[in-house]
């Protein structure tokens, strides 16, 4: 398992100055143990300069956006990888850039990095459902889906998108087509952009029941937002499979306590009782 030193540290800042492309690698080093995380930012360093070399020195954000499009998803080939959506390699950036392809999130936080070195003020946005990326213009917003090869979006694709994915009475009276689509379109901060990436590897790993790869996921996901109890239960769950029993009652211990009204807090509560006399025992 990797060291988290590093990774909280990088945390440990305001969000603004979050290496945002460093902070994936990083995660990425859970599953690919001494992995070379400088020769991957030297890679993006290297791919923005071959990028700016093909602007002029007068080209504007539109002939940017453009010139990025080119380059990233016609020059270098990078794609959705919609064949095998759930394949955990799509979430590493390291393998996203060796292979080219991923999910929108991870295409998404390239996308980003490349764009941002050429002068383009590109931002996330937590779309329902899938990623984006928007960048304020003259007159409004650009937004636009780099699964789909950087794609701009109009106000009724998002419509639609959001009309697939938002169970139906879940807006109470008002429908879908009639949301205002600017409360989706708020840009995602670098740490809830590393909360996605991990909630994606979470679902990926609880999936295929790999509780060894879900804990060092959830032990990332603790440093990015210590406050989410349920990323607290659900280690503690994990530690209690893999015999890890003080590990395991100390954090389903500090979840009862945070969440004394939570519906499963019951059963929680019953099983901290276990793990306690477990450990007596162990002693």
């Amino acid at each position: 398992m990797a060291q988290l030193a590093p990774f909280a540290q990088l945390i440990d800042r305001i969000d603004v100055r979050i290496d945002l492309a460093r902070a994936c690698l990083l995660i990425a080093e859970d599953a690919y143990p001494g992995l070379d995380v400088e020769k991957y930012m030297t890679e993006l360093e290297r791919l923005a300069l071959r990028l700016r070399a093909c602007l002029s020195q007068s080209a504007g954000a539109a002939e940017k956006v453009i010139a990025l499009n080119q380059f990233l998803f016609d020059e270098l080939g990078y794609s959705g990888n919609a064949e095998d959506y759930y394949d955990p390699r799509n979430s590493y950036l390291n393998e996203v850039i060796d292979r080219r392809t991923g999910v929108p999130l991870t295409l998404s936080v390239v996308y980003m990095e490349l764009g941002r070195r050429i002068g383009l003020p590109l931002e996330g946005v937590s779309f329902p459902g899938h990623f984006l990326v928007r960048m304020k213009v003259r007159g409004g917003m650009l937004v636009l889906d780099p699964f789909a090869g950087g794609e701009p979006q109009s106000e009724r694709d998002l419509r639609e998108r959001l009309q697939r994915v938002v169970p139906a009475g879940a807006t109470g009276p008002l429908p879908v087509s009639e949301l205002p689509l600017e409360q989706f379109l708020e840009p995602a901060s670098n740490r809830q952009i590393l909360a996605r990436l991990l909630r994606n590897l979470k679902s990926i790993f609880r999936e295929t029941d790999q509780p060894g790869r879900l804990l060092e996921v959830l032990n990332r996901a603790l440093v990015v937002a210590p406050e989410a109890t349920a990323d607290l239960r659900d280690r503690g769950l994990v530690y209690h499979r893999l015999e890890c029993y003080r590990a395991a009652l100390r954090d389903l211990s500090d979840y009862v306590a945070r969440e004394p009204e939570a519906i499963d807090t019951a059963d929680i509560r019953a099983r901290v009782i276990e793990l306690t006399a477990l450990c007596a025992r162990l002693n």
